[in-house]
């Protein structure tokens, strides 16, 4: 930590040099590598806001649609680039007048560190700390502006439920983007906040990918362990069939976490049953819901449950409206971690928040049990995936994928449900093969996927 903090001073002095600022922020294409961490950091020391983007639009990407729109829309200043693979991207978005740095030119960035304690003494609250792009996946990318006060508040919430971090520091192994909220935003900062270690992940919740997550479970025991649903769905083959593997993963364990969708109930009970036979003991398997504009914990159920479902319940210092919606709320925050707004944005800024100032967080809740409110609220599913059916009848779509995963367990990985202006409900099934081969025993090992759903 000390010989980060001397080389943060020694980037943010160069970064300074640069008369970079709001109008012209830093742009970092790259995933999560020493590097990234570093430019992040001096750019909160200094107080220069920058943007992560999702490697995806880069490289993935033909067109580079969203990464120019994000490009237009940021006017970076100045432009990291982990590796030559960027090249195409840059090429295409990146305007001729702007600077880039490229891989091993990243030791070029040193200067004297007085500078930039002088700029760190001007920091506020209310300083952009980072500019986090929405995953456009109905649109565009909205740049979500995070300041300083929604990060460290945010942090101060977390610490709040999470007091053993103030014991234990966390060790964690953690694959989460950095371009998103959940990774570089909540993980990166408990890990900060709390003095704790961080071992970058290169594997993903992807088939061929997910091997590599196993090698690093293997190898480190985490503290507190994060993935998404699909991440816990990917790793139970291999925790179920390697007692080393669990005993290593299990071992100094105190929390497991999920976040960014719903859990399938018999993932979650699973998960469950194998950390008890494991070590002897129950690990709490807890959750939370937030945003991108909420920095990103806004709800957080840190106490056991046999329900997936249960979100929690707001930290100290959210205010949280809860608005009748066809039976069930419509979740409405207020608080220092709620974002000031959209980068350059204003109607869609004035669209995210009500007339009494509190941001539409767009997602159904209910809670558990209408007596006892303390039990915590249900997760509903997005007020947006809802729609009508010819006949005027309302399908609510996160219960009814719920219902319909639980109904099939273990047989259905995740479904897609649709029927908008239509007269019936259609669903697109996405089979879990391993549970079939499970099922099926003699099914032949090289049976293609068509053969083993085709199997009557």
């Amino acid at each position: 930590y000390a010989e980060t903090l001397q080389r943060v001073r020694r980037i943010g002095a160069a970064l300074l040099r640069r008369n970079l600022s709001s109008d012209r922020p830093i742009a970092i294409l790259s995933g999560n590598d020493l590097e990234h961490a570093q430019l992040g950091l001096a750019a909160n020391y200094v107080g220069i806001p920058y943007a992560p983007i999702s490697p995806a639009y880069s490289l993935i990407s033909s067109d580079f649609g969203k990464l120019r729109h994000i490009f237009n829309l940021l006017t970076p200043g100045l432009v990291f680039a982990c590796d030559a693979r960027y090249a195409r991207a840059i090429q295409a978005v990146v305007p001729p007048d702007v600077e880039i740095i490229v891989g091993p030119d990243f030791a070029t960035l040193d200067a004297a560190p007085d500078a930039a304690d002088v700029a760190h003494a001007r920091v506020t609250p209310d300083t952009i700390a980072k500019i986090l792009f929405t995953s456009g996946s109905t649109g565009m990318p909205k740049g979500v502006i995070n300041t300083q006060r929604m990060w460290c508040s945010n942090q101060a919430m977390v610490a709040s439920a999470l007091q053993f971090f103030r014991d234990e520091p966390p060790v964690i192994v953690d694959w989460a983007p950095w371009h998103h909220t959940a990774g570089g935003n909540h993980d990166v900062g408990l890990v900060l906040q709390n003095g704790g270690t961080m071992y970058i992940d290169e594997g993903k919740p992807l088939p061929g990918a997910i091997e590599a997550t196993v090698r690093n479970l293997r190898e480190i025991a985490p503290t507190w362990y994060f993935t998404v649903p699909k991440g816990y769905e990917a790793l139970l083959p291999f925790f179920r069939a390697d007692a080393a593997l669990r005993e290593n993963f299990f071992s100094r364990l105190k929390v497991l976490w999920f976040a960014g969708a719903g859990l399938a109930q018999h993932v979650f009970d699973e998960w469950k049953e194998l950390a008890h036979r494991t070590c002897g003991e129950d690990i709490l398997f807890l959750t939370g819901l937030g945003s991108t504009e909420t920095a990103p914990y806004a709800f957080g159920r840190m106490w056991d449950t046999g329900n997936a479902a249960n979100v929690g319940l707001p930290p100290p210092g959210l205010a949280v409206k809860l608005v009748p919606h066809d039976g069930k709320y419509e979740a409405r925050l207020k608080g220092p971690n709620i974002m000031p707004g959209y980068w350059r944005e204003p109607k869609l800024t004035a669209d995210a928040f009500d007339q009494e100032g509190y941001y539409k967080l767009g997602d159904a809740l209910r809670f558990d049990d209408p007596a006892r409110p303390e039990l915590g609220l249900l997760f509903e599913g997005r007020l947006a995936e809802d729609f009508k059916l010819a006949t005027g009848t309302w399908v609510s779509v996160g219960p009814l994928r719920a219902a319909f995963i639980a109904h099939f367990a273990p047989c259905v990985r995740d479904v897609v449900v649709a029927g908008t202006d239509r007269d019936f409900v259609a669903a697109i099934i996405f089979p879990d093969l391993d549970a079939f081969r499970r099922l099926v025993p003699y099914l032949p090992k090289d049976a293609s996927s068509a053969d083993i759903v085709a199997h009557e």
